[in-house]
């Protein structure tokens, strides 16, 4: 008989906190959106160009008023672009990497749709593609990985926490 491996599962809130180790972020606040099929961060200056023969996507996260904002450009070959559904039910393209996010203390590879988030309350959503790996969310919640994580002192310096 074939046993089904049991997934741990998580209760998250409907916003929370996440760290972004591969894109040096931590402590980015969130939000939980059931939504939405595919993550988002907020990003500008998104462009493609050709580096020795192999197009890299090219972008700066957040905005230079957020505090984790660093100034920082990443670029990456391991991109896609995408037909997302905008909340407003538009249809637009947009470019879609794979990152790690870490919430509870454990790393979740996912995919990011590049964003611009600027007029959001939030620099980060988490949709369905990560949230059914294991999460339950919890509406009346807040902050629950976050919380999790900085009573088991998980966060490095920098996580954000005087926010």
């Amino acid at each position: 008989m074939k046993r089904k491996k049991i997934r741990e599962t998580f209760i998250i809130g409907h916003r929370d906190r996440v760290d972004l180790p591969e894109l040096e972020l931590f402590g980015l606040p969130c939000k939980i959106d059931t939504g939405a099929a595919t993550s988002a961060i907020h990003c500008r200056h998104v462009r493609v160009r050709e580096v020795n023969g192999v197009a890299r996507i090219i972008f700066t996260l957040l905005d230079p008023s957020h505090a984790e904002y660093n100034g920082r450009e990443y670029s990456t070959a391991n991109f896609q672009e995408r037909k997302i559904k905008s909340s407003f039910g538009q249809t637009e393209y947009r470019y879609v990497i794979t990152s790690v996010v870490v919430l509870f203390g454990k790393s979740f590879t996912t995919e990011f749709t590049l964003s611009d988030r600027e007029k959001m309350t939030y620099p980060v959503l988490l949709g369905k593609r990560l949230l059914r790996r294991g999460f339950l969310v919890d509406v009346s919640k807040i902050n629950l990985s976050y919380k999790a994580m900085r009573a088991a002192n998980l966060n490095p310096p920098g996580d954000g926490a005087s926010q």
